[in-house]
C-alpha cells in the first residue's frame, strides 16, 4: 500500500493494519521528512488519543492530514505508533 499527497510517496508498505477503514502503516514505512508535527489531539472511545501530523510537501501543507496512536488503548494495540492518513491523501495498491 501507498499513501500519495501532493505527487509524492509519504508511505508504502505491505504491511498495514486496517482499522475502521483506515491503513495504519508502520513507522519506518513512513517518510519523516514530509511531517510536521501538530499540536492537534482527539480522542477515539475505543482506540484512546490521537497525535497528528501536518504533511509538508514541495512548499504546500496539509494540516493534521496524518495521525497515529503512541499509546492506544488494550483494543486497539496493533495499531501503536503506526500512522495513518487522510484529507486528501491517496491510499492506493
Amino acid at each position: 500500500m501507498k499513501a500519495i499527497w501532493n505527487d509524492e510517496v509519504i508511505a508504502e508498505s505491505d504491511d498495514t493494519v486496517v482499522v475502521e477503514g483506515n491503513h495504519y502503516f508502520p513507522p519506518a514505512s513512513v517518510n519523516e521528512a514530509f511531517l510536521k508535527p501538530s499540536d492537534t489531539t482527539t480522542v477515539c472511545s475505543w482506540k484512546g488519543t490521537a497525535n497528528y501530523y501536518t504533511l509538508c510537501v514541495a512548499g504546500a501543507e496539509n494540516p493534521d492530514a496524518a495521525w497515529y496512536y503512541a499509546n492506544p488503548k488494550q483494543a486497539a494495540e496493533e495499531i501503536s505508533g503506526r500512522v495513518a492518513f487522510w484529507n486528501g491523501v491517496q491510499i492506493v495498491a
